[in-house]
C-alpha cells in the first residue's frame, strides 16, 4: 500500500473476516490511477502541468463532503452588518476574556431573543431547542474542527473563557474527543484576517455567525467624524427556516 500510495482506510476490504488482502490494495490503486487520468482529462484545456497531485483524504476529504452536502442540502442566504465594537473591545480587555468569548456570549444572548435561529433541520422538517450549544470553528494547519461549548446560556463570561481556551488547546494538540465536536445548535467562526466572509452552515444547523477583523476606523456619530473600532459581521442562514426579515 505505501509503495502504490494507497490509504488503506480507502480499500474495500475481500479478504477472511473482513481483512485487506492485496488484490485489494491493487485494485484500490487503479481504480486511483482510472479516476486521476479522468480528472485530467476533464480539465480545462491550456493548463501547465500540475507539480503535484493530491487526493482528498482524512479531515480535508471530510470537510469537502460536509461543506458540499451543506450547501446541497440547504438555501444558504447570508447577510453582513457593520458593528462598532469600540465598548465590547474595552469591556473585554477589562475582564481579560478573549474577543471570541464575548461573541460566544452575546449569541447565546441573541438567541435567547430570536430562538428561531437556534435550530436544526431533520429531513422534512425542524428541530427548535431551549439549550444553546454553540459550536466555534478552530483552523488546524490541515483542516479545522468545530468542538462545541455545551449549554452558553447558563454560564457566565469567565466560564465560557475558559472552556473556550480548553477546547482551543485540545484541538490544536490532536487530543479533543469526538464528544466534544457534537451537539452544536448554532455556530461562530471567526476569521480576523479579513474584513468579512460569506460563511458556509455546520451541516442540519440553520445559522452561523462569520466575524472578520476588527479595525479603528472613521465613523460620523452625532454629527462628528470619530475614530471608531469596526467589525463586519455576515450571519448565514437556511431560507428554508429562516426568513429575511428574522435573520436581519
Amino acid at each position: 500500500a505505501a509503495s502504490l500510495g494507497v490509504e488503506l482506510a480507502n480499500v474495500t476490504p475481500t479478504g477472511p473476516r473482513g481483512r485487506v488482502v492485496e488484490s485489494d490494495v491493487r485494485s484500490a490503486a487503479e481504480l486511483s490511477s482510472v479516476s486521476d487520468e479522468s480528472a485530467r482529462n476533464t480539465l480545462p484545456p491550456g493548463l501547465p502541468e500540475a507539480s503535484e497531485i493530491v487526493p482528498f483524504s482524512g479531515m480535508r476529504k471530510a470537510i469537502a463532503t460536509n461543506m458540499k452536502k451543506s450547501l446541497t442540502d440547504s438555501a444558504q442566504l447570508s447577510f453582513h452588518f457593520e458593528v462598532d465594537v469600540t465598548n465590547a473591545q474595552s469591556h473585554r480587555r477589562k475582564m481579560k476574556v478573549g474577543l471570541t468569548e464575548l461573541l460566544v456570549k452575546a449569541c447565546s444572548e441573541a438567541l435567547l431573543r430570536v430562538p428561531a435561529l437556534n435550530s436544526v433541520v431533520t429531513g422534512n422538517s425542524y428541530l427548535r431547542f431551549d439549550q444553546i450549544n454553540i459550536a466555534m470553528a478552530v483552523a488546524l494547519d490541515d483542516g479545522l474542527v468545530v468542538p462545541v461549548i455545551q449549554d452558553v446560556s447558563s454560564k457566565s463570561l469567565e466560564e465560557i473563557s475558559l472552556e473556550v481556551n480548553s477546547l482551543s488547546e485540545l484541538a490544536r494538540s490532536g487530543r479533543i474527543t469526538p464528544d466534544q465536536l457534537v451537539g452544536g445548535t448554532f455556530t461562530v467562526s471567526v476569521l480576523g484576517s479579513v474584513d468579512g466572509f460569506t460563511p458556509i452552515l455546520n451541516q442540519s444547523q440553520v445559522a452561523l455567525l462569520g466575524v472578520g477583523r476588527s479595525q479603528e476606523k472613521p465613523v460620523v456619530s452625532k454629527g462628528k467624524i470619530v475614530i471608531r473600532e469596526m467589525m463586519t459581521l455576515s450571519l448565514t442562514v437556511d431560507h428554508q427556516v429562516i426568513d429575511g426579515a428574522v435573520a436581519a
